[in-house]
This record gives structure tokens, sequence and C-alpha cells, in this order.
């Protein structure tokens, strides 16, 4: 089983494992509620650190494109490349950094439609993945699925074009 270290966290966890649990199944016997709650708990942790993951990859991505001067920056605007071979003050640094903003554009509007809702919505909205099923209007392992495939597509396509972070 997994542990929750932060309690503010282990408490929104719990929460929402308990409006799972009387959304969906509130109309149980009580002596199902405790096992049915305990899959639930599971399953929400189990959310949780795959979401963690997948947006801590994309925070490291982002944050490597960053400038450090900036504490409210989008990362496609303040994208640097290679801090030490430029500095984006420069019209060199300016042009580099164009060109890979314009890069990571591309390759996010190559992706396939429902794989670039997904993606926008989690990663750049910031929606969860209950919050984003519903306004694509699908499951959630649908959700998470379009996203671990535009993860993966836009890594590969950065990493081919040569882009390392």
């Amino acid at each position: 089983m997994f542990a929750v270290r932060n309690e503010e966290t282990a408490l929104d966890l719990v929460q929402d494992s308990m409006l799972k649990l009387a959304e969906k199944y509130g109309d149980r016997p009580a002596e199902e509620l405790p096992l049915l709650f305990q899959r639930i708990m599971q399953n929400t942790i189990r959310d949780h650190y795959r979401r963690s993951k997948i947006r801590s990859l994309w925070t490291t991505l982002l944050s490597a494109f960053s400038s450090d001067n900036e504490d409210d920056h989008d990362p496609l605007e303040t994208i640097e490349v290679e801090a030490e071979s430029f500095t984006h003050d420069t019209p060199d640094g300016r042009f580099q950094q164009a060109q890979l903003l314009d890069i990571i554009e591309k390759e996010i509007k190559q992706l396939p439609t429902r794989q670039r809702e997904a993606f926008l919505m989690r990663y750049w909205e910031d929606m969860d993945v209950a919050e984003t099923a519903a306004a694509m209007g699908c499951s959630e392992g649908s959700v998470k699925t379009h996203c671990s495939r535009a993860t993966h597509t836009l890594a590969s396509a950065l990493k081919a074009k040569g882009i390392t972070l």
C-alpha cells in the first residue's frame, strides 16, 4: 500500500474517496462499504501518484525551458535552450528560443485531437482526471490513456529533433 506523507493531500484523497464511495456505492449494504472504501482509497492514491509522476515529468521538462528569474511564467513563452550555449537576452538567444517554442507548438498541434485535448487540459489547464473526463465526455481511463500517449509522442518527437533536457 502507498503512503501519502503530506497531511493536506492525504485528507483530500480521503475526501475524494469518500465522495466516490457515496456517489457510486451509496445503495450498497453497510457491511460492504469498508472493503469498497479500502479499494477506492487504494485506487485514488495510485491515481494521485501516477498524476504526480506525469506532472513531475512535464514540470521537469518545462522547467528546463523556463527562465530562473521569473516567478509567474508560462513555460511555452519563456523557453531557454542550453543556457550555457547562449543567453535569451541576445538576438541569437531570442531566435533560438522562438524556434524551440515553434517546434513544441507544432508537435502539440500534430497530436491526435483527443490526445491534444487531454494533454492541454491536464497539463496546461491543470485540470484533474475527473474534470478532464467530464469536459471531454469520456471515461477517466480514456483521459489517462490519451495523456500517456501524448506524453510519449511528444517526448519522442522532441528527442528525434535533437532536443534534450
